[in-house]
Order: C-alpha cells, then structure tokens, then sequence
C-alpha cells in the first residue's frame, strides 16, 4: 500500500512529461528521436532515484520503528526484573523483621530465665518468730517442707527433717525455730532427753528468742515425763525468774503450784 502511494506523484509525473513530449511530435524538427529517448532514459533515471530514495526511507523508518520496538521490549523487561527484585527484597525485609522479632522474643525469654535462676540464689528477707533475718531460698524451702511434715502429725519423719536442717545450716536465722520444732517432734515420739538437749540448746543459742520460753517449759515438761521432779522445778523456777512477762511462766508457776 504504501509502495503504491509513494509511486503515484511518480506516475503522474512521468504521465505528464511523456504528454508534453507527445504533442510536440508534430515540430519534429525540434526534437530527434535520439533526443527524445535520451530525456525518457533521464527521466526514468530521475524516477528510479526518487524510488529508490524513497524506498531507504521507507526502510530507514521501518528500521526505526523496529529498534523502537525492540527498545521499549527491553525496558519493559528491565521493569519486570526489578518489580521482582524489589518484591525478592520485600520477602527478605519481611524475613528479617520476623527474625529480629523472634531474636528480641528469645533474649528475653533468656533474660527472664536467668533471672529466674538468680532468684532461686538470692537471699531472702524473712521474718518469723519475731526476729528479721536473711536466708537462702533454700533454707527457707528446706525449712517450710520440714515444718509441713511435722504440722501432718509425721513426728518421725520431722525430727529427720529438721535435724537434717540444723546440720546442713548450722548459722542460719531458722536455727533457733528448727530447734525448738525438732525438741517438740521428739517430744511426740516420747525421746524426752534428745528433746532436752535441742531445747537446751535454743535457749543457749538464742537466749532472748520468742520461743525460748516455751523451750524451758518443754524442758520442764520433759523432766517431768523422765520422774526428775527437782530439776523439773528448778527449770519452771528459772523460766518465771528469767522470762516472768511471758506466757510460758504463767503456766509455769501453776506447775510449781502443783508441785508443792
């Protein structure tokens, strides 16, 4: 089609001149015949230019639109590649922050166990008995379960706990109560002189203890279960003279009271 377009307005032109030169074969004495087929052949000449020139035109522009073409293909691909590489990146962005997420979740996880751990070591504020002190977790563990034992009627198995206490923690704020707890445990299972010994010995650890006075009317209780009524009343008569505001010596001078 566009062969044919560009050829037309060679046509005519050709048409055109080929006429002038037909009507003028009646002033022969113008023109030869010689001449007249040197001006077809330049014309022809002139026409097979204008083609062909015409012609690299055409190719020159459809080469055009082809390295067009090709060059809008490759910038589309290059958009596709980076559509993809920006989505690889968007995975990975979205990777890291669940990664980082997990990480900061994990230290904290392992911050809070460490401190768990440290907490299991660190001592303790305790009061019991009226008296404040600082003990391992532990002691107050060990101590706690052994008090259970002997609190479920277990005397037996108490009096292995808390001997097994006053061994392990020889200093600790608990020594004073383990004594008199485990004293008490003997007591029940009728060892009347091992529990005089622990008694005794609160009340020379701890003198001033809030059970001390109920550790020298145990004392006195178990002397009086062993038939030693005189060292049962020097201990009551102790127990008033030293602690005479307590509990322990009121009941201790109705014991006296018995006595005489």
């Amino acid at each position: 089609m566009r062969s044919s377009l560009i050829a037309a307005p060679v046509k005519s032109l050709l048409t055109v001149v080929l006429a002038g030169l037909f009507a003028t074969t009646s002033s022969a004495a113008i023109f030869e015949d010689d001449e007249a087929r040197r001006a077809i052949l330049e014309l022809r000449q002139r026409v097979d230019s204008m083609q062909a020139s015409q012609q690299r035109a055409a190719d020159d522009q459809r080469q055009d639109s082809e390295q067009l073409r090709r060059t809008l293909l490759d910038l589309q691909n290059q958009i596709e590649i980076l559509r993809t590489e920006q989505a690889k990146l968007r995975g990975q962005n979205e990777q890291l922050v669940r990664d980082v997420a997990d990480l900061q979740r994990r230290q904290k996880d392992i911050a809070q166990g460490v401190d768990e751990r440290l907490s299991k070591f660190e001592p303790l504020k305790v009061t019991l008995d009226g008296q404040e002190f600082q003990a391992d977790p532990a002691e107050k563990r060990d101590f706690e379960a052994a008090l259970a034992v002997f609190r479920a009627g277990k005397f037996a198995d108490a009096s292995v706990s808390f001997a097994s206490f006053v061994r392990q923690y020889p200093r600790s704020g608990y020594g004073p109560s383990a004594r008199f707890w485990l004293g008490n445990a003997q007591y029940a299972q009728r060892d009347y002189k091992e529990a005089i010994g622990n008694f005794k010995q609160l009340l020379s650890d701890a003198p001033m203890h809030a059970r001390a006075p109920e550790a020298a009317l145990s004392i006195a209780n178990c002397q009086l279960e062993l038939k030693d009524n005189r060292a049962a009343r020097k201990t009551l008569e102790d127990l008033v003279r030293v602690y005479p505001q307590s509990e322990a010596a009121q009941a201790a001078k109705e014991r006296l009271s018995r006595l005489k």
